[in-house]
């Protein structure tokens, strides 16, 4: 994860506003979280980017659960900001799969697609070992020295069980593996398809993913590439992301209202 969608991205959940909203099909009311915090006017970061980065996330990590509505006018009257900016981060946010317009009802939070998960990773994989085989060669000192302190911070993370804050580190890791390359089209491309799978990712700590285990994993992508093993570094990589076909399965049956229907490819891209 970049800086700008790094730790703040993952923050403590923020507190709910007092507005009644109606879910879609349910007639149970809903609170949307108050997210000012995460927008600035004064930030050099366009507001249609932070607008998108604070909707995304808090639909990663639960706070706007499946079938809860948006509305143009009620994102932009809580971020002080007019429509056209709310207007292109939900397109943004339609075109990752995690809102759904529905004619004649408006726009709402989707359900998770096991199929995108799989081609988020499929596609995700692909790159990633692709960028660790490259960092292996050219990662600097000071990056390693990044990436130990980041695991360092990690095991601080587990050990406190503060998934959020575990959340932003593995973000912050993969980004930071990211910069070695000096290509952030690759990272920026990783942001965009994986959408999917940071839902699932949340949605598995610690029970379906324990945080050691995670770290484990890690700390063998660090080991490549502080040893400079373009290989090792790929296979590490590989086994990491392909851990997401494991915990996909279990998560969905325990969590049924949060997943749509499996879709099964016809290439299966989890072989």
């Amino acid at each position: 994860m970049s800086p700008r969608a790094g730790s703040a991205e993952h923050a403590a959940p923020a507190r709910k506003r007092g507005r009644r909203r109606l879910g879609a099909g349910d007639a149970e009311a809903v609170m949307l979280p108050d997210l000012r915090a995460h927008v600035s006017v004064d930030s050099p970061e366009p507001i249609t980017r932070q607008i998108y980065r604070a909707l995304r996330q808090a639909i990663f990590v639960g706070e706007m659960m499946p079938g809860t509505p948006l509305s143009e006018k009620e994102v932009s009257d809580m971020f002080h900001v007019s429509r056209q900016p709310v207007r292109e981060a939900f397109i943004k946010l339609v075109e990752a799969g995690v809102l759904q317009v529905l004619p004649q009802r408006g726009t709402f939070v989707k359900r998770i697609s096991p199929r995108r998960v799989r081609e988020g990773r499929f596609i995700r994989e692909a790159i990633e070992t692709a960028v660790a085989r490259k960092a292996a060669v050219h990662i600097t000192d000071e990056q390693i020295k990044l990436l130990a302190n980041n695991l360092r911070d990690q095991k601080v993370a587990a050990k406190a069980n503060d998934t959020a804050a575990f959340l932003a580190l593995d973000e912050a890791f993969h980004f930071t593996i990211a910069q070695t390359i000096d290509c952030g089209a690759a990272w920026e491309t990783i942001q965009d398809i994986k959408a999917q799978m940071d839902r699932v990712r949340y949605l598995s700590l610690p029970d379906d993913s324990p945080l050691d285990h995670l770290i484990r994993q890690h700390a063998k992508i660090f080991a490549a590439l502080r040893s400079h093993d373009p290989d090792a570094a790929e296979h590490a990589m590989r086994a990491h992301l392909r851990e997401i076909l494991v915990t996909l399965g279990p998560i969905a049956a325990r969590n049924p209202n949060w997943f749509e229907a499996d879709e099964r490819e016809t290439v299966p891209l989890s072989e």
